[in-house]
């Protein structure tokens, strides 16, 4: 298994995990995840290019994660994740079980 290089503001962290119930450090984990699917996110893209992971965590939750790539994609910046709702874990499921 490789390591990847994850940073985030422990403010938002916080923030996120009283709002969505969701931690950055169950989030990193869904990077893990061989059938994760990663779609460009260009609507929350101002100023940097945004992405958005869908799969599963080490938990055994389906989350979205909205992330950036830094210092020539060697980190990877978590700006917010929460679990996915229900379309959302179907179409997980269907690019898995395909």
């Amino acid at each position: 298994m490789s390591y990847l290089n994850f940073q985030w503001d422990p403010n938002k962290a916080e923030t996120n995990r009283r709002k969505h119930g969701v931690t950055f450090h169950e989030a990193q984990s869904v990077f893990y995840d061989e059938f994760a699917r990663v779609i460009p996110d260009p609507d929350s893209s101002f100023g940097e290019e945004r992405f958005i992971i869908l799969g599963v965590s080490e938990e055994y939750n389906t989350l979205v994660v909205c992330h950036c790539y830094r210092g020539d994609d060697e980190k990877i910046r978590i700006i917010s994740a929460r679990k996915a709702e229900k379309r959302e874990r179907k179409q997980y499921e269907d690019c898995r079980y395909a």
